[in-house]
């Protein structure tokens, strides 16, 4: 079972581009309606980024000097919140795939009318929106985290969130395509999770960390995430990323993050059309 009832797939009869749409339209709508029946989970899974932001940005703030982050802790630490936020309900749609293609119902969602480039899109839209919108609830907290309630800065941030949550999920859903079992998956997650967070200066930054870590967060999309989510915060933060001697604009750091997730998607819906066609 999948949770909430599956939406039915689009007829046969629809074909064509509405086809493709419906298909994509009811794999949003079931992972929305699995999150809206399941609140302890969204719970849950908040309360890790809300318990760094209160232990972290409370107690620590008073150790870390103004001058470490460009301003108070407590500021810097909130976007990072943030990124924590939608990172756990992202990667959890790999999971997903994979038990739903031990449990059946990837051989049924691979019933609608649409090619399944289409259907691995839909889950990976579905994942980010509902990831996004996890996240969004940190947003309410924005005065706990040193952010005064502007509606620009505030969309800023939800738009950048979305761009993250996207290129967590179709990254997510990349390894899940080549990886057979739930167990695999989680170790995998294990081992490169908490050092691609940590070592995007999501918590710490990333000049108070070892140079060869400053080095490779060129190479780190969480990098480029936290970057840009305090940046709009934060217009005059200093910036975490370095190419070389030159600091990429928050614009461009979305940009980067776009492309990891259409690479890695890419990427993904070929590996998945030509796994899954045994199925």
């Amino acid at each position: 079972s999948c949770g909430p009832p599956c939406p039915a797939p689009a007829p046969a009869g629809g074909g064509g581009l509405r086809a493709e749409l419906r298909a994509v339209h009811g794999l949003v709508l079931r992972d929305w309606l699995r999150l809206v029946a399941d609140p302890t989970n969204t719970v849950l899974l908040l309360l890790q980024p809300l318990l760094f932001l209160l232990a972290f940005g409370g107690g620590l703030s008073a150790l870390v000097p103004n001058s470490a982050v460009g301003g108070q802790y407590r500021a810097f630490l909130y976007p990072g919140i943030l990124l924590m936020a939608v990172q756990a309900p992202a990667v959890s749609v790999g999971i997903r795939l994979i038990t739903d293609r031990h449990s059946g119902i990837v051989r049924e969602i691979l019933v609608a009318p649409a090619r399944r480039s289409t259907l691995l899109c839909g889950i990976c839209l579905g994942g980010c929106v509902t990831a996004t919108a996890q996240g969004a609830v940190l947003l309410a907290l924005a005065p706990a985290g040193g952010l005064p309630y502007r509606p620009l800065p505030l969309l800023g941030l939800l738009a950048h969130l979305s761009l993250a949550a996207l290129a967590l999920t179709a990254l997510a859903l990349a390894l899940a395509v080549r990886t057979r079992r739930p167990e695999t998956f989680t170790t995998v997650l294990a081992l490169t999770g908490a050092p691609l967070l940590f070592g995007s200066g999501a918590l710490v930054p990333l000049s108070a960390l070892p140079a060869w870590v400053t080095a490779t967060a060129a190479l780190n999309p969480l990098a480029y995430a936290a970057d840009a989510l305090r940046r709009t915060a934060d217009p005059s933060a200093p910036a975490g990323v370095h190419w070389g001697a030159w600091q990429p604009p928050p614009a461009l750091e979305a940009a980067v993050l776009l492309l990891t997730a259409v690479t890695a998607l890419l990427w993904a819906a070929r590996r998945f059309t030509r796994t899954e066609s045994t199925v």
